[in-house]
């Protein structure tokens, strides 16, 4: 399975994923799930992906494919316009690897449904985040909803609608990421360590952190702990107070 979680702040984007891929009980493997681009001083893109890992490989190496070969009438990550024409460029790669390998797929009894986030900024634009389905189609956060994720979302979504909002800072925006991620690792044993780790300052058309967590980080194990700590806290401060008449 799969933890992908992306903020969209007024201070800029922060991105997180898994690495741990699950096929059945004895076919467990480790993938990258986030994949980023990055021209400076006019943009920065970040991908992370869910869903049929065939297809989403498919779709990413036909992307990175436009950009390593252009072609005068193909629009790729590297010269799109807008952050809108990079999402829109995403929902045609997907649609297209999924019209040339669904049928199969579908066919052998297996399932190729995938989605995509998009996160990034260009000059010129503001940072922005889309959420890329099967069928290509996508949606964008506002201020009002300002996260997405996929993959096994229920586990880290609490910590995030009661956090959350689309004046966070970066420091604090990072922390809750991690924090629905832990919670995940913690209920959900198709999620896995190491974890990529990617922020993107508003404005900087570059990536300020991009790199791996890896399960041995004494960091992320120290949040982890404060956080199992700081809930069973809260717990004891509760548990005495009457919920019935």
């Amino acid at each position: 399975m799969t933890y992908c979680v992306a903020l969209k702040l007024k201070a800029g984007l922060i991105m997180l994923s898994d690495t741990r891929t699950n096929a059945g009980i004895d076919n467990v493997s480790q993938f990258t799930k986030m994949f980023t681009w990055q021209w400076p001083d006019d943009r920065a893109i970040c991908l992370m992906t869910s869903g049929n890992l065939s297809i989403t490989q498919s779709v990413i190496s036909l992307l990175q494919d436009n950009i390593d070969n252009p072609k005068p009438d193909i629009k790729t990550l590297q010269n799109a316009e807008t952050m809108y024409q990079v999402a829109e460029i995403v929902g045609d790669a997907m649609k297209y690897v999924q019209g040339r390998f669904g049928p199969g797929i579908g066919a052998a009894g297996e399932d190729s449904s995938a989605s995509i986030i998009i996160s990034g900024q260009r000059i010129g634009g503001i940072p922005r985040l889309f959420l890329v389905y099967t069928s290509g189609n996508f949606i964008e956060t506002t201020p009002d909803t300002c996260f997405f994720q996929i993959g096994e979302h229920k586990y880290g979504k609490p910590i995030l609608d009661r956090v959350i909002n689309y004046d966070t800072s970066i420091e604090d925006g990072v922390i809750a990421a991690l924090l629905s991620m832990d919670s995940t690792l913690r209920s959900n044993l198709s999620v896995g360590m190491p974890l990529d780790f990617a922020v993107i300052r508003t404005d900087t058309y570059r990536f300020e952190v991009k790199k791996r967590i890896e399960a041995d980080d004494e960091s992320f194990h120290q949040l982890s702990h404060a956080w199992s700590d700081a809930l069973k806290s809260g717990f004891n401060q509760v548990r005495g107070m009457s919920v019935y008449p």
